[in-house]
């Protein structure tokens, strides 16, 4: 059986997703699993096993280039040669719905219903329409998958691309998983900032809303509670100034060199902890089963698993999953020794 999974971004939910990746492979073993996504969240596929081909699109690049729609579309069709058993829309967009569209063999351009698709030999799967906030992409797909929105995020990716499939995976399986985030000939740079004498703490502190990022402030008070080797990653020009301003305030502090995603793995696969906003690169130090504190602010703790080594820092504000609050600030509001107590625990372990 050959399925191409669809999930294009972004990198927390791509992660969310991959755990699924050992579950299917252990159910059939003999499955082709290609996936498609973003070419920019290549590289955190890459070096997987269970993955047979990554499959690139850019649509990003279409918001500055609109000429690059056609050779985009035409990348797109191209993958319809490899003729899929099934596509998974895991991603539930009207962009990401229409690409499962049109990776199908004999592609027409308006969805049709369910029984036409199934004719084809191909079924599109993908969340029914109470279950995303695009409704319209359900029209898209013939097998449905319901999965209320505010459930927790890993639990609505394992669902998604396992019911498809005819089976389950549990809560207790995903608990137990083995690390799915690989990577080899990474920047050797990365191990020149690891401390032998003391252990290292990988600080994230960035996100993709100022609202959702801890103030610089207080990492670095809490660096310097813990006395230990932190080391801050950045990934555009203000948080590297961030950064550059956290380091200047504590001897323990190091900025990281800029890193594809290929060392981002293997810095936090080396960490003894890491400690972040609700961010891909935080959700990465789950994908390889190291300690981790995500702190949240204005977005749900059910994005996140919370296991022994995986904790989470809450500030009080009430979030409503359906419609997050871009505006909620209360993250700067959390006390940082709650952190440095989780962190002081994670590193005793």
């Amino acid at each position: 059986m050959k399925i191409a999974i669809v999930k294009l971004s972004a990198l927390g939910d791509i992660v969310h997703a991959m755990v699924a990746l050992q579950f299917i492979k252990a159910h059939s073993p003999e499955i082709q699993i290609d996936w498609i996504v973003e070419e920019r969240f290549a590289g955190l596929l890459k070096n997987n096993p269970d993955i047979d081909n990554i499959l690139t699109v850019n649509l990003k690049a279409l918001k500055t280039d609109k000429a690059g729609i056609f050779s985009q579309f035409k990348k797109i069709r191209s993958y319809a040669v490899n003729n899929y058993d099934m596509i998974i829309d895991a991603q539930g967009l009207i962009k990401s719905a229409a690409i499962a569209k049109l990776v199908l063999p004999g592609m027409v351009c308006m969805p049709q219903v369910g029984q036409e698709l199934a004719q084809r030999g191909t079924r599109i799967a993908g969340f029914d329409a109470g279950s995303v906030r695009e409704k319209a992409a359900s029209w898209f797909y013939d097998v449905k998958v319901a999965c209320a929105y505010d459930v927790n995020t890993i639990d609505r990716n394992a669902l998604i691309l396992s019911s498809p499939l005819g089976f389950d995976i549990s809560t207790e399986q995903i608990l137990n998983k083995k690390p799915f985030l690989f990577f080899n000939n990474e920047d050797p740079q990365i191990y020149d900032l690891l401390s032998k004498d003391r252990s290292n703490i990988v600080l994230v502190i960035g996100s993709t809303w100022d609202s959702r990022n801890y103030p610089a402030a207080k990492y670095v008070k809490i660096a310097e509670a813990l006395q230990q080797n932190c080391l801050v990653t950045w990934g555009n020009g203000q948080e590297k100034t961030t950064a550059e301003w956290m380091a200047s305030q504590s001897d323990l502090i190091k900025v990281t060199p800029k890193m594809d995603l290929n060392s981002l793995k293997a810095l936090i696969a080396k960490a003894d902890l890491l400690i972040g906003n609700d961010t891909g690169p935080t959700h990465m130090a789950w994908g390889l089963n190291r300690p981790s504190i995500t702190i949240f602010g204005p977005t749900p703790v059910s994005r996140v698993y919370q296991t022994d080594i995986n904790k989470v820092v809450k500030s009080a504000s009430i979030v409503n999953p359906y419609k997050l609050n871009k505006q909620d600030y209360s993250i700067k509001d959390i006390d940082e020794r709650e952190i440095i107590e989780q962190a002081r625990f994670l590193l005793s372990l």
